[in-house]
């Protein structure tokens, strides 16, 4: 069974909106991708990330694979191809507090060559704000 929370993301993914993505979120989130070295603190900068994320990753092949689920956190394998046919696999590690809101979200890409190519592709998604 998927917990409530995992079924909004899953909407999210679906379809991102920014109010979608605001309802999400716990005001003190905090944001780990290997694309920056330090945990990022706070619903704002969690936001910028998420959304870059959501228009760099979630292209037509964006797709989740599995997903292991606990009592308030979740991890989901995603797989997409990237322009130049380049194929990622990674994991999004959610957790979430007794309110449903996610509290801490982690990313994880591979291989390292799909790594190098989403981390520009991010730098820019970023920049364009």
């Amino acid at each position: 069974m998927t917990a409530p929370t995992i079924e909004r993301w899953h909407a999210y993914m679906r379809a991102p909106t920014a109010a979608g993505l605001d309802a999400l979120l716990a005001e003190d989130v905090v944001f780990q991708s290997p694309a920056v070295h330090t945990p990022q603190h706070g619903k704002a900068v969690t936001t910028k990330y998420l959304t870059a994320a959501a228009e760099v990753l979630g292209n037509p092949s964006f797709r989740y694979v599995g997903e292991w689920t606990a009592e308030r956190s979740a991890v989901l394998e995603f797989e997409c191809e990237l322009p130049g046919g380049i194929s990622v696999n990674g994991v999004d590690i959610i957790e979430w507090g007794e309110d449903g809101r996610i509290v801490r979200f982690k990313v994880m890409v591979r291989p390292v060559k799909a790594l190098n190519a989403v981390v520009p592709l991010m730098g820019a998604a970023l920049a364009a704000g």
